[in-house]
Parts: structure tokens; sequence; C-alpha cells
């Protein structure tokens, strides 16, 4: 078994939490079937920015000095999780799990005892991970105009209601 560690972000790790969060990003176009290619400058100036903000906690996964894994908190009366990533390689050894298990434990040191969450519809994998942790209440939907140009493929219902997706 794998030692993995916690930490609270600090910029010693910049570059390595800047590149998972480009691969982030590239994993977020993909549920839209959007090819993308990691663009760091640009995860790093949105690592920046989150770093500055003492309402974002960052938190990443080491496993010998090495990231493979962080989390961003948003902090807004209730804890949301707004960024988690996993190094592919590394998926279904835990380090998701111990990731919520810190995002748990900040909830519970400003009194609350969940975790709110912003998950993409498509991303089975998450779903997946949150039902198995208890996370089955769904809480928010997200509604926009359709972008320009945009090809929507699918209908979801919620309640009485139909969405374009």
């Amino acid at each position: 078994m794998n030692k993995f560690d916690i930490i609270k972000y600090n910029e010693q790790y910049f570059n390595q939490t800047a590149e998972l969060l480009s691969l982030f990003r590239v994993q977020l176009r993909k549920y839209k079937d959007i090819d993308s290619e990691p663009d760091i400058e640009s995860a790093k100036r949105e690592l920046d920015s989150f770093s500055k903000d003492e309402n974002y906690p960052i938190y990443l996964c080491l496993e010998n000095g090495t990231v493979i894994g962080y989390m961003i908190l948003k902090i807004d009366g209730v804890i949301w999780v707004e960024q988690i990533y996993v190094m592919e390689s590394y998926r279904r050894r835990g380090v998701a799990t111990l990731l919520y298990q810190e995002a748990e434990k900040r909830a519970n040191e400003i009194g609350e005892d969940t975790i709110y969450n912003y998950v993409h519809p498509n991303n089975e994998a998450i779903i997946s991970f949150l039902k198995s942790k208890g996370y089955t209440v769904l809480n928010l939907i997200e509604i926009r105009k359709p972008y320009k140009d945009e090809k929507l493929k699918t209908v979801i219902k919620v309640g009485n209601n139909d969405f374009d997706y």
C-alpha cells in the first residue's frame, strides 16, 4: 500500500499543481466532446488566483514529494469542492477519498456536516465516487442559454422539467 500525504498547498508545489490543474481543464472539456491540449500558463494564472484567496483553500495529495492529486475548496458559509483532480495512474487507489476526508474535516470545523459538489453530468467517475460516499442529494441545477453554434445532444429530466444538454 502506498503512503500518501495530504497537505495544505504551498508554493513549493506550484508548477506540479498547475500541471494537474491544466489536465483537469482538459478533462472537463472532454465531457463536452471538446479535444484540447493542457494550457499550463492559464492554469498557473488560475492557481495563483486561488492561492491568494483564503476562501479557496487548496489541498494536495503527495507521494514521495510528488503531487498526485489536488482539491480546491470554496468556503462560502458552507464548503464546496470547487475542483478535485487525481492523476490518472493514481485513480481508484484512495487518493480522492483522502482528499474528501480533509474536506469533510474542514466542514465539521465550521459546524457543517456535508460538502457541496459541482459535478459535470457526464462525469460518471466522480458521480459514482460521490454516491459511494453517501452523496445522493441533488441540490442545485445550473441553467444557461445555449452558446452560439452549440450542438446539444441530450435532454435531461429533473422533476417535471426537461433541459437540453
